[in-house]
């Protein structure tokens, strides 16, 4: 009988086959993180390119002599009085501070100042109203105000437009654009943080420089506020009695299997049965943001409640039996003992199901919180959560979907803070994680 020798040293060829194809399994998972990581560059990358621009803005520096025969003829500071001047009253002011302007500076071009005012924002004139109604003792000198330049002007100057681009516009011509480098060179036109994009609101069509995100961002703070307080208790105690005191019987199988199911519908579906409840039966305001946040509320709380309960799950038995043991309750064992050790991934569950909604739009869509363009903060609570609002994922829909390149700008600009929120959120929820979770 012959015998094979084979030393314990030497690799098998089925050994080499494994270890060859455990080779190309791990070779597969590197590509496919490696293409994970360059798409994930790939969208940050075009979100920071398309996005930062909207953080600046162009400002001018304009000389105004604010004459009192044209804002106060009677000359005793009447505000009454003072306020009927409208915006067409300032008008002339500015044209006049261009005339000055380029007679000073001995600037070359044939525009007239009529023309040449045109590179300003169309919200100049009002701007320049507000500022005289909140101090009228300005009137009567010369004062230097920052004034918005208009879009295409801006657009110019961050290389969004062009000289070739602009042939056939009526929006701007080339000899606004001379006059612009002109007076780029003489540092009275500069680009500088556009603080208003943060704190500001919505503008029309017609004056997209002036379009901010700061009252949007408002409405998803009151929306959130909203869905934390009711998604919040509602769903961990919904989560205990299932978990905890629920008998198993197929009443509560069929409840734990449409939680799942929820879960996995559509944000729109959502959208549909809060227009049908809240606005055509309730008859509750449109595009509140409280009406936004129950909304939401239907959409978060089975994440919550599935969150909660595995949370609750993961907690040993002999906790529970130790507690029950030495005589406490069963409403006693769940709050004092089974309840705190369960509260981090609560917590997580939570942060994440209004990281979720946070970024939600379709529902938002269908309660009209697309239709209306709130102007100014909201003074109280109360006006917080009944008047109508936008929220930022509506807002930056609104925007992408204008024609003006500077919203679709505004759009990426939006999207930037959206995601410095959700990353905020997700990373509290990572920390909360790390900080309370006990292993067992």
């Amino acid at each position: 009988m012959k015998i094979n020798k084979t030393s314990l040293s030497s690799v098998s060829s089925l050994s080499q086959k494994r270890n060859a194809a455990e080779k190309r399994f791990r070779l597969y998972g590197l590509i496919g993180i490696s293409i994970g990581l360059l798409m994930l560059l790939i969208l940050i990358g075009t979100i920071l390119s398309k996005g930062l621009t909207a953080f600046q803005q162009t400002f001018i520096t304009l000389e105004i002599e604010l004459i009192e025969a044209k804002l106060d003829k009677n000359g005793n500071r009447d505000l009454a009085n003072i306020k009927k001047v409208t915006t067409f009253g300032y008008t002339p002011l500015i044209k006049k501070s261009f005339e000055v302007l380029i007679s000073k500076e001995n600037l070359e071009t044939d525009l007239s100042s009529k023309n040449a005012s045109k590179i300003l924002s169309k919200s100049a004139a009002s701007e320049l109203r507000n500022f005289v109604l909140k101090d009228l003792n300005v009137i009567g000198q010369t004062v230097s105000f920052e004034f918005l330049t208009n879009s295409w002007i801006d657009g110019y100057l961050k290389g969004r437009v062009t000289r070739d681009t602009i042939k056939n516009s009526k929006n701007v011509s080339p000899e606004q654009l001379d006059l612009v480098d002109q007076l780029v060179e003489l540092g009275i036109i500069k680009k500088k943080f556009n603080l208003g994009f943060l704190l500001g609101s919505d503008a029309s069509d017609m004056r997209p420089e002036a379009a901010g995100f700061g009252v949007s961002m408002v409405g998803s703070f009151y929306m959130m506020l909203v869905v934390l307080i009711l998604s919040l208790p509602i769903g961990v105690a919904a989560s205990i009695y299932l978990e905890e005191f629920a008998p198993r019987n197929w009443i509560t199988d069929v409840i734990e299997v449409n939680i799942s199911n929820l879960a996995a519908v559509p944000s729109i579906v959502f959208g549909i049965l809060g227009l049908a409840v809240f606005i055509n039966f309730m008859h509750l305001p449109q595009s509140a943001p409280f009406v936004g946040g129950m909304v939401l509320t239907l959409m978060t709380l089975p994440t919550i409640i599935i969150s909660t309960r595995a949370s609750l799950k993961s907690v040993p038995p002999s906790i529970r039996d130790a507690a029950l043991g030495v005589g406490a309750s069963r409403m006693q064992t769940v709050f004092h003992h089974v309840l705190p050790l369960a509260a981090p991934g609560i917590l997580t569950g939570t942060i994440i199901g209004l990281a979720q909604a946070l970024g939600e739009t379709a529902p938002l869509l269908l309660i009209g919180m697309i239709g209306y363009i709130a102007t100014n903060m909201p003074t109280g609570i109360i006006e917080g959560l009944a008047s109508p609002n936008s929220a930022m994922p509506a807002q930056i829909y609104e925007w992408a979907k204008r024609s003006d390149p500077a919203f679709y700008e505004r759009a990426w600009g939006g999207i930037i803070i959206l995601l410095v929120f959700l990353i905020t959120m997700n990373t509290v929820a990572v920390i909360l994680r790390r900080r309370f979770e006990r292993r067992w």
